[in-house]
């Protein structure tokens, strides 16, 4: 499918394909604006339509006539310009006119003088804008400038560019208002930039480092948008699988009720999800105040939901956990993995003491239609007397701790055996210059270190620094030697 572009009233130009103001056109016909024009000829230098070398100075400078209407039209004939209108323009004037009116008075006349101004011209000066029998010229797709997608932007249209409202080609007053107002209020960037954090990386130590990797490196190699990984590194546990590891022990919580006290033991080492969300809740007095809403006689007496309608999350099953036995602690539940802040069917504890207050509440008159006792049974508070999931926090506290000086002592002996660097192993420096290795407040205090001191075996070890009593003797020694050559040399 080919894009032309055509006249349309004389109102576009062919680099932008936007109304012109200052009309120009090459001696081939292909119509410019100057604004558009001449920052293109000073940049690239070329016709940004066939690509070819172009002067600013071989431009035409045209002149449209307008009718009454504000048109352009032929200012002989009168006719108006339409898409299917053939123009010309006269090379030595820029005047405009429609080809019949050229051919009628110029060309057939032999008459080849301007129909404005009778400038005289050639047939060669007769230049065609539009032709409407050859669409060739005005498809865009061919467009040397649209091929190679080059374009010329001024200061002023980059910087209007990265307003988003200069892409709106017309809004209403209304519009312009709401977005004045957005723009005012607007803090998408900020959200943006708060929610595109780069997510901390779990620390994995010896505790919850697990046998597999985080899967980064393959992620990388397999998808363009994660960040190339080069380095398998162990994937962390869960900090809550960790702590249940360390749960070995059972919780007691104690419930005051309006009918007595009822001591609860919690399978806390088989079922520590649930024991310790029942604990918690029990530590901020989420039961305190709350009633048992449903009872049935020698079956179970349901309570701990503020608002008694059994609203939850999922539970944790135990097949070891059973209904055997008056007294069982468990989560009420209306189906499969619907258990509530309630007590009923998931077994996560048992009564171990208080019966007496169980029987009150079991005597209790409940309605044969809802369950619901028709007294009050309310739990007035909770005391928990053991939690083992504190215990474990700090066992786990203190196993990485003692991780922790492990890893520091044998980074220690690490370092110890590893050499020395080079700065490390320069003798120090006492001054600038020659002998700037030499201590003078140690040379001013010893002055007998000119001495020879025998070691083991052959070794010796000699100072660099001489008495003067040792410099005497090494005088007369050479003093001797060359009396002895002189005796000698005068003897002979």
């Amino acid at each position: 499918m080919l894009n032309y572009i055509h006249y349309s009233s004389c109102k576009l130009f062919f680099l932008s394909l936007q109304p012109f103001q200052y009309p120009m056109c090459t001696p081939e016909g292909v119509l410019f604006d100057l604004l558009s024009i001449v920052p293109w000829v000073e940049k690239f230098g070329t016709n940004p339509i066939t690509g070819e070398k172009l002067e600013t100075k071989s431009l035409i400078k045209l002149n449209f006539s307008k009718n009454s209407e504000g048109k352009y039209h032929c200012p002989v004939l009168y006719s108006v310009f339409t898409n299917n209108s053939h123009i010309v323009t006269i090379k030595n004037t820029g005047n405009v006119f429609s080809y019949e009116a050229v051919e009628q008075l110029n060309i057939k006349t032999k008459t080849y003088k301007d129909l404005l101004t009778d400038e005289s011209f050639t047939r060669q000066d007769i230049i065609t804008l539009q032709d409407p029998t050859n669409l060739d010229k005005f498809n865009v797709s061919n467009f040397f400038h649209v091929k190679n997608n080059l374009k010329v932007l001024n200061p002023d249209e980059e910087k209007a560019k990265l307003d988003p409202s200069y892409h709106l080609k017309s809004t209403n007053l209304e519009t312009q208002e709401t977005l004045a107002e957005l723009y005012k209020e607007y803090k998408g960037d900020e959200l943006l930039a708060s929610t595109m954090k780069v997510p901390e990386k779990k620390k994995t130590d010896k505790l919850n480092a697990a046998h597999y990797s985080t899967g980064r490196v393959s992620a990388s190699f397999t998808s363009t948008a994660i960040s190339p990984e080069t380095t398998h590194e162990a994937d962390s546990i869960e900090e809550d699988v960790v702590r249940y590891q360390y749960v070995k022990k059972k919780g007691y919580v104690r419930l005051h009720t309006n009918k007595g006290d009822l001591n609860l033991e919690l399978h806390c080492n088989m079922v520590p999800k649930t024991c310790e969300n029942f604990i918690k809740l029990c530590k901020t007095a989420y039961y305190d105040g709350t009633v048992f809403h449903r009872s049935i006689r020698n079956f179970m007496i349901q309570g701990g939901d503020p608002t008694g309608t059994g609203t939850g999350k999922k539970y944790e099953f135990k097949p070891n956990l059973s209904h055997a036995g008056r007294g069982v602690l468990s989560m009420a539940n209306s189906g499969p993995n619907s258990n509530k802040s309630q007590l009923k069917h998931t077994v996560f504890g048992r009564v171990v003491g208080g019966f007496d207050a169980l029987t009150a509440m079991e005597n209790v008159e409940s309605d044969p239609k809802t369950d619901r006792p028709k007294s009050e049974i309310k739990i007035l508070n909770a005391t928990v007397f053991v939690d083992p999931y504190e215990e474990a926090d700090a066992e786990i506290a203190a196993e990485r701790e003692k991780a922790l000086k492990l890893e520091e002592e044998e980074h220690a002996k690490v370092n110890a055996v590893l050499p020395k660097s080079k700065a490390e192993e320069m003798p120090k420096t006492y001054r600038a210059g020659v002998g700037k290795y030499i201590n003078m407040s140690q040379l001013a205090t010893h002055t007998h270190r000119g001495a020879v001191k025998e070691c083991t075996g052959f070794d010796f070890v000699f100072s660099s620094v001489y008495s003067d009593q040792f410099v005497a003797c090494i005088v007369a020694v050479l003093l001797f030697w060359w009396f002895i050559k002189l005796w000698i040399f005068f003897k002979c």
